[in-house]
Parts: C-alpha cells; structure tokens; sequence
C-alpha cells in the first residue's frame, strides 16, 4: 500500500507530476493554435484566440463547457481536432506518448515507466506498461461497442455516414467523462442529450460508457489479473466497485424524489427513471445532461455539485476529488466519533499519510473553488451566485455542467475558468504541490503543542 517517501523519491514524484502537467499544456497550446485556423470554424474565419483558448483547455482536460456551440461553429476539421484531444487529454499524455513508443518498437525505461505510474494512478511500478496495454485496448473495444449502439439510434436518424460520425464522437466522449456533444443541429445550439431524455438506448449506454471509462485503469487490470474473483481482488478494486453501484442508484432515487415537481415535472415514469438515472451518474465528470442543468431545484442542484466533487475513481478518465478520497474523510470521521486510533475498512488498516492526503486534497479544492466564485462574483457582480458555485465547480472537477452562464462570463472570469479546468485535470493537489517551493529537509522536529478546535 502507501509508504512514506523518501526525499529523493518525494523529488522523482514532483518531477514526474512536472512532465505530466507540461505535457497538458503543451497539447492544449497545440489543440488551440489548430482551432484558431480558418479551417477549423464552419464560417472559415479565424477563431479569437480566448475562445480557441477555453475550447481546447475544456476538450483536453475532459471538461465539456463551451462558449460555442461545438456543432454549429466548428467545422468537420475542428471536430476532429476536438475528438482527438478529447481522447489523448481522457487517457493521458504520457499514456498516449507510451503507446507511441510501443507501436515504434522503443523500449519504455524506467524514467517512462515513473511518469506512467503517475499518469494512470497505479500503486506499483512492476506491471505498469502492461496496464497501459490493457487500458488503451480496452478502451479501443468499449469505444467501438458504444459507437455501434448508438450507431442504432443516430444512422437511422441522421443518415450512414452523418449517424456514424455522431456516434464515434458521443461515445469517445462518454466514456472519457468529456461532455462535448454535436446536438446543435439536431435539437437546438446548448441543447446536450435532452432531446433524448427518455430514450434508453441512448441513455444506458452513454451512462455505461460514462461508469467503465470512470473506474479506472487500475481496477480493470486488477479485474482482469484475478478474473473477477472478489476476494482475490486487491484493497481498492473491491472499494470502487462496492462504492460505485451505491453512488449511482441513490442519488438518483433523491433526484426521481426532487426532480418531480421541478426539471422532471410531467415526464412519464419512464421517462423519469431514465432521467434520474442519467442525472445521478453523468455529475460525476460527464458533462452531458437530459434535462436542462438550470431547471433543477435548490436540491438538485446542491446534490448536483456534491456528486461534481465526489467525481470518478482514481487513475480514471474521470475528475473530481475521485470517491475513494471522499470515503476516506467519512471513515475517518467515523473512527474519530468511535474514538478509535485506526481507520479499517474491508479488515484493512489505511496509513496515516493516505488521511493526510485526502483531507488535503478537499481542503485544496473547496478553497479552490470558493476563491474563483468570489473573484468571478467580484468581476460580474449581475451573475447569481449558485450559478457562479456551478460554474466553478464544474470547472475545477473537469464536469461541463453549467446553467449557460459560460457564455455570459467576461475576459478575467473565462480565464479563471480556463486555469480551474487544468488544475482539475492534474489533481487541484497536484498543482497546489507544483507551485510551492519544497522546504529543505531538517533533523530538527518542533516542540508539540495543542490548540483548541470544533
């Protein structure tokens, strides 16, 4: 499980966590010069470069907000664009590079093999380039069973090739939680999937592209490895997939129970399951939505934004502060009301440092997340502030959900959001940890002392 690390392997892992953040912002400079292009706008004029900008930044970091309509503005060049850095920024860069060098016939080192550790969330260093092998061809076989079943639904609709180029584009960003979608022409520019809200074809299989693409890579290797005997399965495959049915079907019992009067009020039964189902997983990082984000009630949409921060599971295409951190918080709230010294779970004992880290982790997002609220409230007083909440959270937790108000956000207010959206995608932790200055080791440890909390 977790160690302590040494200073010098403290250093490897900073440096590691550089490369991966430069990596992402190499490719959205790439992503953003490319949809400046005339080429990539179906006026053929270039794009102004904040909104070129914000489009890549949300395409690669997965997020899925807009300050265009993606169908309408950008041209068959800029979706493609798009969908590739939607599928390079949902798997990784350093995981794309490794493949890169697979198919090249290069040896990956133990430097590469660090720097893959560290892109797919993986606990050792043995056995991570057969992972990467194992999740970019599971995500190869997913992403072509969600293009041939919703191929059913929009060849029928849009004609062969227009049907088939929606649905390769929806399911590559389904299953990498990105929320970008080309509805535009078809049910209004902004519109998501709601036109399809109580289609279930359309519905369960972008929710389950949304949950295999958000488990994570290690959770499949580890799946695969024991051949899904649960007991043989390792601490945190058996946590996400206990986790993973109880954070899905119970927020969408409390929404089918919201919803009813307010987003959801005279849909059908049917309908309404449909919906509360989608709108319970797709917060969790997705970005789409069946029923307009603006319509939900004060219950929705505070639900809404608790399920925004839980996000996916570690090493996942998914963002957020990831579920396993979240249970972490109520476990060890729960020993400390049973005045136990240890958190176990599963007949496990977690280490100190996995507490620390967690606790770190919702602290660093939700101060995050506030200070953004209050600079873009600051800057455009006019906006609702559970508009704003939504905005900045969906942001930083890579969703896409918003209640339109992107597009009414000024210069300073979409570069904030800009800057959320890539602290999401490295870890807000992560970042946090890039920009502060590592103190000098000392032998010396200060005198202990209390204070009074709570």
């Amino acid at each position: 499980m977790f160690q302590t690390s040494s200073p010098h392997k403290r250093h490897a892992s900073m440096s590691a966590q550089g490369m991966i953040a430069l990596g992402f912002a190499a490719l959205i400079a790439i992503v953003a010069f490319l949809l400046m292009l005339p080429a990539s706008s179906n006026a053929c004029t270039w794009t102004d470069p904040l909104t070129a900008l914000f489009t890549a930044t949300s395409a690669v970091c997965v997020t899925g907000l807009v300050v265009v309509d993606t169908a309408t503005h950008w041209s068959l060049f800029g979706r493609c664009v798009l969908l590739c850095a939607i599928q390079i920024g949902g798997l990784g860069v350093m995981t794309v590079m490794a493949l890169i060098a697979m198919m090249l016939g290069r040896r990956i080192g133990l430097r590469q093999r660090t720097l893959l550790v560290e892109s797919v969330a993986t606990l050792h260093l043995s056995g991570v380039v057969r992972l990467v092998r194992r999740a970019l061809l599971g995500t190869l076989i997913l992403e072509i069973i969600g293009t041939l079943l919703l191929s059913l639904r929009f060849v029928p609709m849009l004609g062969l090739w227009r049907g088939l180029g929606y649905a390769v584009f929806h399911s590559i960003s389904a299953f990498c939680n990105a929320g970008f979608d080309l509805m535009g022409p078809v049910s209004g520019a902004y519109s998501s999937l709601e036109s399809f809200a109580g289609d279930p074809l359309i519905n369960l299989t972008v929710c389950a592209l949304i949950l295999l693409g958000g488990l994570g890579f290690f959770v499949w290797d580890d799946l695969l490895e024991n051949r899904f005997r649960f007991k043989r399965l390792q601490l945190h495959t058996r946590i996400v997939l206990l986790i993973t049915p109880v954070i899905v079907l119970i927020p969408a019992l409390m929404f089918f129970l919201f919803e009813r009067g307010a987003s959801m009020a005279g849909m059908d039964l049917k309908t309404r399951l449909l919906a509360s189902l989608f709108s319970a997983v797709t917060p969790r990082t997705a970005g789409f939505d069946t029923v307009p984000t603006g319509t939900l009630s004060p219950a929705g949409t505070l639900l809404t934004l608790l399920l925004m921060l839980t996000g996916g599971n570690p090493g996942s295409t998914a963002g957020g502060a990831k579920t396993t951190t979240m249970l972490v918080l109520l476990l060890l709230a729960a020993s400390i009301l049973r005045r136990e010294d240890d958190i176990h779970v599963l007949g496990r004992r977690l280490p100190d440092d996995l507490m620390r880290r967690a606790c770190s982790i919702v602290i660093v997002y939700m101060t995050i997340a506030l200070t953004a609220a209050l600079m873009i409230c600051g800057a455009q007083p006019a906006l609702p502030l559970p508009d704003v909440l939504l905005e900045v959270f969906s942001a930083i937790n890579t969703v896409g959900m918003s209640t339109g108000v992107t597009r009414q956000l000024g210069v300073f207010a979409r570069l904030i959001v800009i800057l959320l959206m890539y602290m999401g995608r490295l870890g807000s932790l992560t970042f946090a940890l890039l920009i502060a200055r590592s103190p000098a080791p000392s032998p010396l440890r200060c005198p202990e002392d209390r204070i009074l909390i709570g």
